[in-house]
Parts: structure tokens; C-alpha cells; sequence
């Protein structure tokens, strides 16, 4: 079948932020993609696609061995299904080498987002669906379970797994700090904002008659109590203030003692799920805490970068320091940017967000690795020259 427009001519993956310089992309084509793969590709770390008849790109992968990972297609009795129905779709493969593995993850990622090949999941390349928890939305903000956090909310917390009980704890979160929950669309009014021509209103749910909404649709609140409640919900979503647990353990046990058994099993329910909810937190605060240092990578020529990681985002790649006095100069350069206190959350797009998923999960899974980085103390950054 014919194609409406015809497609443009693949040249090559593109520039790469990963990258100091642009590095080659080789490409073989034509029937006999194995004896070229087994003779020119190396056994070296990098990223690789398949191309279709059009020139079209249908899927990006990486390998720590590029010659091993391709040859591995070729093989019918041990490749899974997919790889055999994507060979049986090429008509040429390209790659490119890179310093290593830690790259290639992060080229991997960066090249998936951009030509969004049609055998990968898209923009997912190890089928993670995240959510976050975020905070936001005006003129009156609540907490909801958000898949791409835009940078308009206030601040969103996260990775967390989609789960009956993540939707319990947004639930019972809005709940405990009386915070709105009713759809976008709900009219908002504050009990400050003056009317032309005021009239009674009545809350749009029953939330309010509970006490678990503030009813700022019904200007039952003004705008000022209404932020410090969303103030004390970022406080503990941050774990700046515990206080909220021991309030609802203290009401559970009362309930208890008191025989309102029904009351008791609500609260100890509400209770589970924010205290789950502050232990993953809690976690991923610890990680990300860890998470700001130096990652040396040497490529194949022998050249070192300094990968520059604050808390799980890769934020600028320099050429390793030849001397001690260009060392201090460096890593004077760093510490300026490490102190930034800006929320990595609030403008965070979902790639970059993905990025530090992908960072944190490598560290994790290569222990190793996590020693050989560099702390932004001078001294310790020269001993590791």
C-alpha cells in the first residue's frame, strides 16, 4: 500500500544532551543483516533501532554488548516472540557506541521519547506507569493521583505504585486537613470574596455536614484558613510535621475504648493508608537525598566525564579536571548549583521524571557503581582524580 507523504530520510538518532560531543551512527542494510552485524558491530555498550522498509524507525533498544544483544534476534530457538516479530519488520539496524551502560540507559530513554517507535511502550521503556501525588489545582487546591504531573501544581510527590490503597490515601489526605476533592468544574467561592449580589448557598456534597471539606464552594471558609490547610498537607506530605498519625492513632484507640467499634475501623483504616503513605515517602526522601554526586564515566578513548546527578536528575556532563587547581574550580561550579532549593517536581516533565526513575533504579541495581561516585567535597573530588 502506498503512503500519503513520503517519509523523511533517517540519518541518524540526533543530538543528545547525554552526550559532551556527537558520537557516529553506523547502519547496515539490505537481506543480510546478520553477517553484517557479526562483522561490523563491536562488543561494546550502546543503543540500536530497527528500521522498516520506509526508513521508518520501529524500535530503540541498548545493550552492554551491542555485537551480542543484535546476533541474539538471529537466534529462533532462543529469542522471545517480540524480537522474532520486529526482525521479521526490519530491513536495517543502526546504532551507536557509547561510554557505557549508565549512557546508553539514559540515550535509550532520551530516543524513545523522540521517535516514539511503534514497538516500544511508548514513552515507558521498562513498562513502569508511575503515579504521583499532587497537590494543586486553584483557586482551591487538593490532592490528587496524577500519571504526568504538570508544572502547574503546587508540588507532587512520588513515584508511587497504582494501587486501591494510593487512592485511599489521597482520599483519606484530602479528608484529614479538610481539603476539597469535587470536580474542576465546581464553582469556588471564599467567604472573603465579596459579591455583587449575595445569596445562600448550600455545599455541593456531604462532605462538609462530616467535617471533612471546608466547603469552599459554599463560601463556608475564606481563602486564608483554606491555605493553611493546604500549608499543613505539604508539611506532612514533606514529612515536616508527624503530628497527624498520632492524632488519628489517639482517635482510634478512644474510639475503641469508648465501644464505637464502627468509628474505630474507619480511623484504623484511614490510618493504614497514611501511614503507608508517609513510609514511601519517607524512602524516597532518604533516596533522593543520596542521590547528588558525581558519577565519573571513561569511554572508549580513555576520556573521563564527570556526570553531574542532584537528586536523581542528570544535571550537566563536564570533562573530567587534568589538575588539582582545576578540580577546585569545578567543583566550586558545582556547589553553586547544588544549592539551588528550587522543587524538582513543580516543572518537571514527565521525561525527566522517567530520567530519574531510570537513575536511582541503576544505582540501586549496581552497587558498585554507587562507590565509584565523587562527593562535591573538594578534597574528596581531588582523591579521585
Amino acid at each position: 500500500m502506498s503512503r500519503l507523504l513520503p517519509p523523511e530520510n533517517f540519518t541518524g538518532f540526533g543530538p543528545s544532551r547525554y552526550l559532551v560531543a556527537a558520537v557516529p551512527c553506523f547502519q547496515v542494510l539490505g537481506p543480510r543483516l546478520r553477517s553484517q552485524v557479526r562483522r561490523d558491530c563491536p562488543r561494546k555498550p550502546g543503543v540500536y533501532g530497527m528500521l522498516d522498509s520506509h526508513g521508518d524507525l520501529i524500535y530503540v533498544g541498548k545493550a552492554k554488548r551491542l555485537r551480542t544483544r543484535l546476533l541474539s534476534y538471529f537466534r529462533p530457538k532462543s529469542r522471545d516472540p517480540k524480537a522474532g516479530r520486529i526482525l521479521a519488520s526490519a530491513r536495517g539496524i543502526v546504532w551507536e557506541v557509547l561510554p557505557s551502560e549508565f549512557v546508553a540507559l539514559l540515550r535509550e530513554l532520551e530516543l524513545i521519547r523522540r521517535w516514539r517507535p511503534r514497538w516500544n511502550v511508548q514513552g515507558q521503556p521498562h513498562r513502569r506507569r508511575p503515579y504521583y501525588i499532587c497537590l494543586g489545582r486553584s483557586p482551591a487546591p487538593y490532592a490528587f493521583l496524577s500519571l504526568r504531573p504538570r508544572g502547574t501544581v503546587a508540588q507532587c510527590f512520588g513515584p508511587l505504585p497504582f494501587s486501591r490503597l494510593a487512592q485511599l490515601a489521597v482520599r483519606y489526605l484530602n479528608d484529614a486537613f479538610q481539603l476539597r476533592d469535587c470536580p474542576q468544574a465546581q464553582t469556588m467561592l471564599f467567604a472573603d470574596e465579596a459579591e455583587l449580589f449575595p445569596q445562600s448557598r448550600s455545599p455541593g456534597c456531604l462532605r462538609h455536614d462530616i467535617g471533612t471539606c471546608l466547603a469552599p464552594c459554599a463560601a463556608l471558609c475564606s481563602s486564608r484558613r483554606y491555605e493553611s490547610q493546604v500549608g499543613r498537607a505539604l508539611a506532612f506530605l514533606r514529612g515536616e510535621d508527624d503530628r497527624l498519625l498520632p492524632r488519628l492513632e489517639a482517635a482510634m484507640k478512644q474510639a475503641a475504648r469508648s465501644q464505637a467499634f464502627e468509628r474505630a475501623a474507619a480511623l484504623k483504616q484511614q490510618l493504614d493508608a497514611l501511614h503507608w503513605l508517609a513510609q514511601r515517602l519517607e524512602r524516597l526522601r532518604s533516596a533522593q537525598a543520596e542521590s547528588s554526586f558525581i558519577y565519573p564515566v571513561t569511554d572508549a578513548a580513555e576520556q573521563c566525564h564527570w556526570y553531574v546527578i542532584q537528586r536523581g536528575f542528570v544535571r550537566a556532563i563536564h570533562f573530567a579536571p587534568a589538575s588539582a587547581d582545576g578540580c577546585d574550580a569545578l567543583i566550586a561550579q558545582l556547589r553553586e548549583q547544588y544549592s539551588s532549593s528550587s522543587n524538582p517536581w513543580g516543572s518537571a516533565s514527565s521525561e525527566r521524571i522517567e530520567e530519574r526513575l531510570l537513575v536511582l533504579s541503576w544505582f540501586r541495581r549496581h552497587p558498585s557503581e554507587r562507590n565509584r561516585t565523587i562527593s562535591l567535597d573538594a578534597e574528596t573530588a581531588q582523591a579521585g582524580l
